[in-house]
């Protein structure tokens, strides 16, 4: 994983002027690529492959939306979170005055507390 040395310059935040690494990413995948691959590991086609990832992409989202927390085994697992501001009283809470979003998080799969997602990684700093 490649990362660069960056200052912070938010005079807001407690670490400003302060330096900390920030994640280099040079490529993308896309779902083609994905599905060429996962095709080919497979032995099927990328039709297959394709029509399989729109259903579960679908099949996840309503679950997410829903509520639902969405574990994929040797993946992770996957939910949405509301970020809201803080409000005096549960009186004044107002949904559409203080909900300022939804994100979604996703813990990866993790055996005795070690995440396999992040084993073997290779910090490389570039300049």
């Amino acid at each position: 994983m490649k990362y660069k040395i960056v200052k912070e310059n938010k005079p807001t935040l407690t670490s400003y002027g302060k330096y900390k690494a920030k994640t280099v990413h040079n490529y993308e995948v896309d779902s083609n690529e994905i599905v060429k691959e996962v095709a080919q590991r497979m032995g099927t086609t990328e039709g297959n492959i394709t029509g399989m990832m729109l259903s579960l992409g679908a099949v996840i989202n309503d679950h997410l939306r829903r509520g639902d927390k969405v574990r994929l085994r040797n993946w992770g697992m996957m939910k949405l979170e509301i970020e809201s501001d803080n409000v005096d009283s549960p009186e004044l809470f107002k949904p559409r005055k203080h909900i300022r979003g939804v994100r979604l998080h996703f813990l990866p799969e993790s055996y005795k507390g070690k995440p396999e997602l992040y084993q073997d990684i290779e910090f490389v700093k570039v300049k």
